[in-house]
């Protein structure tokens, strides 16, 4: 399972002392519904924690400190119910290290205008203080999110449970730890990068091992394990023998059932929640992890093929944000090019994540001419449909670059009987000519991470975060 540490964000609320102690009391008393209003709705992935009033740059800093080292602290979410000074938030916005949202809103909805008076106007001046607060933000270049409007419109609260999200994945990043099992493949120039500027900038840790260190471990694992796993498999999957006979394919399924054992034993050793594998680097190995690794990725571990070590880190970051669903390594394969029907078929040799899977996997065994090892077996499944994201990172030399496009997945209609891999089938907005165009030219990279449940904004929004160049197309 996907596993990320408790998290929470902090709700500060702007002020001052101008308006005496009866309003300080009211707007706390405002801030005290709106956060239990918004835990108890259960909309917000994670809980709100009210602090106490910033009403004194004194305040605001140690807030903002305190925030800084406490883990379980994944952002800063901010409301000027009444205007605040902008400069008592200087030290403390300038301090602060997590992710910021500025919550542009005010307690009523409506202004009450049989009995508004000026002590109404005093109290609810968040029109007032956003602006003051916002300046402020922007001059000191805060790559804060801002969202508007009513604290209970279903919008609203979609857009902060989106942020929080983000906040969280931008977070989990510095604990983002990916075992190289080889090298890249050879002569293939996107999946290399700069690991010393990518530990720096994003904070991913990159440790290469040599096959024969995972080779002992899995070779360790006992055949009770592996038994106990395979009627897992049983219960879970179809078996489809093909032209096998049973007990071969079963034996070249367990083969992966030993793999699966001892490449999660491996990473829960080393405290990594990401891999590469490489085909070109399977000394000491029967098959190409194939079966095995579409397992760990349904777990949540980031994955991707020939070394690409900045996509499966990609990966294990788009996993946390999308909670592990709908999110998964992919690579461009063919292109459909019927007129009308553009499209292109999404696959890999084997390694095709099952969160995306529509229909209940199969697992089958089938010859693969790359790796020169005994046949592998796989999960054969199709992809789902809906509208989507695909991301790809390159290194660019003098600074990395994040290619992001829109994409409208869709379920397969024609059978592929011979196709021994899972497939995936999208469209690229804003058309196909168009979005391969724009893709290309930009340099985007075959291996992506495709997400149903991630949106452009949710990517952006990280990529601001980390100071990262990024193309959109849709």
């Amino acid at each position: 399972m996907l596993k990320v540490t408790k998290k929470e964000f902090w709700f500060v609320v702007g002020s001052q002392h101008l308006y005496g102690e009866e309003a300080l009391r009211s707007v706390k008393k405002d801030a005290e519904e709106m956060v239990e209003t918004l835990n108890k709705s259960k909309n917000l992935p994670y809980p709100l924690v009210l602090k106490e009033l910033a009403i004194t740059a004194d305040t605001i800093t140690e807030i903002m400190k305190e925030a800084n080292y406490r883990d379980e602290v994944a952002g800063i979410i901010t409301w000027m119910h009444t205007f605040s000074p902008a400069k008592m938030w200087i030290r403390g916005t300038k301090l602060l290290q997590k992710p910021l949202l500025h919550l542009a809103t005010q307690f009523n909805e409506s202004i009450p205008w049989k009995t508004i008076d000026m002590d109404f106007m005093n109290l609810n001046q968040s029109a007032h203080g956003d602006r003051e607060y916002g300046f402020i933000n922007a001059r000191l270049g805060k790559q804060n999110k801002i969202v508007v409007g009513h604290w209970k419109r279903e919008h609203v609260v979609n857009e902060i449970a989106d942020w929080m999200d983000v906040a969280v994945a931008n977070g989990e990043s510095f604990n983002i730890k990916i075992a190289r099992f080889g090298d890249n493949m050879r002569n293939v120039g996107v999946t290399e990068g700069d690991k010393v500027e990518a530990q720096i900038q994003f904070g991913w840790v990159v440790d290469y091992f040599g096959i024969g260190d995972l080779v002992s471990v899995i070779d360790a694992v006992t055949d009770e394990e592996i038994d106990a796993l395979f009627d897992e498999y049983m219960r879970l999957y179809d078996f489809e023998y093909g032209s096998y006979d049973q007990k071969v394919w079963e034996a070249h399924v367990k083969v992966q059932a030993r793999q699966e054992i001892g490449m999660r034993r491996f990473l829960e050793q080393g405290n990594y929640n990401g891999f590469t594998t490489n085909f070109e680097d399977l000394y000491g190995m029967q098959q190409l992890p194939g079966l095995s690794v579409q397992r760990l990725m349904a777990e949540g571990y980031g994955f991707a093929g020939e070394g690409d070590w900045k996509t499966a880190a990609i990966d294990r970051l788009m996993k946390v944000m999308a909670h592990n669903e709908n999110t998964g390594f992919m690579e461009d394969y063919t292109y459909e090019l019927a007129a009308g029907k553009e499209a292109i078929l999404q696959s890999h040799m084997m390694e095709v994540d099952p969160t995306l899977a529509v229909n209940k996997p199969k697992i089958i065994v089938s010859p693969l001419s790359m790796g020169n090892r005994e046949d592998p077996a796989r999960l054969v499944f199709d992809g789902k449909a809906g509208n989507g994201v695909v991301v790809s990172m390159a290194d660019f030399g003098t600074h990395y670059k994040l290619l992001v496009n829109e994409v409208s997945l869709f379920e397969p209609k024609e059978p592929a009987p011979n196709l021994p891999v899972a497939r995936v089938l999208w469209e690229v907005k804003p058309g196909f000519h168009e979005g391969v165009h724009s893709w290309i030219q930009a340099g985007g990279g075959h291996h992506t991470v495709v997400s149903l449940n991630i949106t452009t904004d949710q990517i952006l929004t990280w990529a601001r975060l980390v100071g990262l160049e990024t193309t959109v197309i849709k």
